[in-house]
């Protein structure tokens, strides 16, 4: 199991105990990589290493997700990988399930959807917005506690970890460690671009935990909005039509302050529906007996992610190139976005070749 971390000392105890209790018919082992954490985070590892051998605590000196998912790559000896995240609990027969339709051989990658389960009122509340469309768009990786035992789905590059044969994602060259963010749905890309079928199986689904603080959940939306922008740049294929949605948010809200007064009018209006729509999630989740506080926080946490997600997108246009090829497929022109595609360019993995190449070292 490859899993990164960094300063998780509230979380990491009891997500090691959770990866301990997986179900598999062969060894296993569990690779966590620390990026640089500062609290007590590498203490607790370091004690879990004495009392389990199978535990390993490596060092990811670029301190980034992607690096360190690298860095695991290469020191894992098993067939198979395993991508866990220290936020959340993975069900004890996640690797059984995954490995066993892997062996069904018409994909090469299977993962579970995301519950998210709430730990504060602020994370409960991103919870119940992640349980509306408006929360998780048209991404088919979220379900409900009681979907678990529905049919296997297909996805686009909207994905949550992983399991692979290691042999597959060597192939691939790894995570590409240019992206601090949105790694998983990159790698998607390029399995995607190949004709592969990522296959997500609902009784895997892992429970996750949502940030509890309205000041990190903008953090991580912005984010996720930058390099959603970067990945529909290199990937074309990867943009949804939802995706647009938080940006033209972000043009309307600038559209009240500039602009001719038509353009403002119009602008005021949108947003007027916009605000009408958040406010009912709120309502429907009181409907729905939510706790008072957390329901009236739902329309909050959608608006920090919606505006969040939306300035992130611009400026990863900004910062990395507008995604034009992906703009003209999201709209139909399909000749157009022929032509703007980009050129294919290979993966940058340094930690994933540099550990490759210690560890060829040390075994010559």
């Amino acid at each position: 199991m490859l899993v990164p971390v960094l300063n998780e000392e509230r979380h990491i105890a009891a997500s090691v105990a959770a990866m301990r209790r997986q179900r598999f018919p062969g060894p296993l082992e569990f690779l966590l990589v620390d990026g640089g954490s500062t609290d007590h985070t590498r203490e607790i590892i370091t004690d879990l290493t004495r009392r389990d051998e199978r535990i390993r605590l490596l060092v990811n000196p670029r301190r980034a997700t992607p690096s360190g998912l690298n860095v695991a790559l290469a020191h894992a000896r098993g067939r198979w990988v395993a991508r866990m995240d220290a936020h959340s609990k993975f069900p004890e027969d996640y690797l059984l399930r995954g490995v066993e339709r892997l062996r069904r051989g018409d994909t090469r990658w299977v993962s579970g959807p995301q519950i998210a389960t709430g730990h504060g009122h602020v994370s409960n509340a991103v919870a119940l917005a992640l349980e509306t469309p408006l929360g998780r768009g048209t991404g088919r990786r979220w379900i409900s506690a009681g979907a678990r035992s529905g049919p296997e789905r297909e996805l686009d590059s909207g994905v949550f970890c992983g399991i692979w044969e290691r042999a597959t994602l060597i192939e691939y060259g790894g995570w590409d460690e240019r992206w601090a963010r949105n790694q998983d749905s990159e790698l998607a890309g390029r399995f995607l671009a190949r004709g592969e079928r990522l296959i997500c199986v609902p009784a895997m689904a892992a429970e996750y935990t949502p940030r509890d603080s309205l000041g990190s959940l903008w953090r991580q939306y912005l984010e996720y909005g930058e390099y959603r922008a970067k990945t529909a740049r290199r990937h074309p294929d990867t943009l949804r039509r939802s995706h647009l949605l938080a940006p033209a948010v972000v043009a309307a809200a600038a559209g009240t302050l500039v602009g001719a007064r038509p353009i403002r009018g119009a602008a005021k209006t949108a947003l007027g529906v916009y605000a009408a729509t958040i406010a009912s999630a709120g309502a429907r989740a009181a409907l729905e007996e939510a706790p008072p506080r957390e329901a009236v926080l739902v329309p909050v946490v959608l608006s920090v992610m919606h505006f969040g997600h939306g300035l992130g997108t611009w400026r990863g246009a900004l910062r990395h190139g507008p995604p034009l090829a992906a703009l003209a497929r999201a709209t139909g022109l399909g000749a157009l976005a022929a032509t703007l595609a980009p050129s294919p360019e290979p993966t940058f993995a340094p930690s994933l070749l540099a550990a490759m190449r210690t560890g060829a070292a040390a075994a010559g």
